[in-house]
């Protein structure tokens, strides 16, 4: 099976991602993934995507498309996979269809995570790491035992600059400009809309009754 995760940073792609990989005993994909992948073994695409990234230049579809056929080649994809952060543009929406059909793999179930942007805002902002071992916190929902101090290590939590309100407003707006089209290519597709504004566990539920009847080869 395919799946195919959208959702703006802090809808909650983070939690939810394992639990479908989990459920699906399938790999999560990530551009940022394949990309940091590319550029650690040196490849010839990472190597010029690194030079890319280096100029302040974006790295174009056909390169992100060829990182992909690359990931999907390895066995661990042969039963489906999840993609998260891909496609970004129609044009690699209509690349990944002609992939999975070349491939004899179905078409993906898409699943949307919608939250309102002011909640977005409060729960990102809200986010503090540890700079020494990366862990990260929530002072709303996942605090530190002691204020301001990582539980591991007793290191003095950092905000994150990408994770003021400014920036925050400013990636949703962004998020939405880039996704809206690649939206609208997989409206009449298996598309699901979920308000993720609500327990993990709650939102995964209604993910697990979608796909059950899809593992059992069944159709919607």
């Amino acid at each position: 099976m395919v799946i195919l995760l959208f959702g703006p940073p802090g809808s909650g792609k983070g939690t939810q991602s394992p639990f479908i990989t989990d459920l699906l005993k399938i790999p999560a994909i990530s551009t940022g993934d394949m990309l940091r992948a590319e550029i650690k073994a040196g490849t010839p695409l990472g190597q010029q995507a690194s030079e890319l990234i280096s100029a302040g230049r974006l790295v174009s579809d056909d390169m992100v498309n060829a990182m992909l056929v690359n990931r999907l080649n390895r066995p661990d994809t042969a039963n489906g996979f999840l993609l998260d952060g891909y496609p970004r543009t129609v044009p690699q929406a209509i690349f990944l269809d002609r992939l999975l059909e070349e491939k004899g793999l179905p078409k993906p179930v898409i699943f949307s995570l919608s939250t309102p942007d002011s909640v977005i805002v409060e729960r990102i902002s809200a986010r503090r790491q540890c700079p020494k071992c990366g862990r990260i916190y929530n002072l709303l929902f996942q605090p530190p035992k002691k204020r301001g101090r990582c539980d591991d290590d007793g290191t003095p939590l950092i905000r994150r600059k990408d994770d003021t309100p400014e920036v925050v407003r400013e990636r949703l707006e962004e998020y939405a400009r880039l996704t809206s089209p690649v939206i609208q290519y997989y409206a009449n597709a298996d598309y699901h809309h979920l308000s993720a504004n609500r327990p993990p566990r709650e939102v995964f539920r209604d993910i697990e009754e979608i796909l059950r009847p899809r593992m059992n080869g069944a159709t919607a």
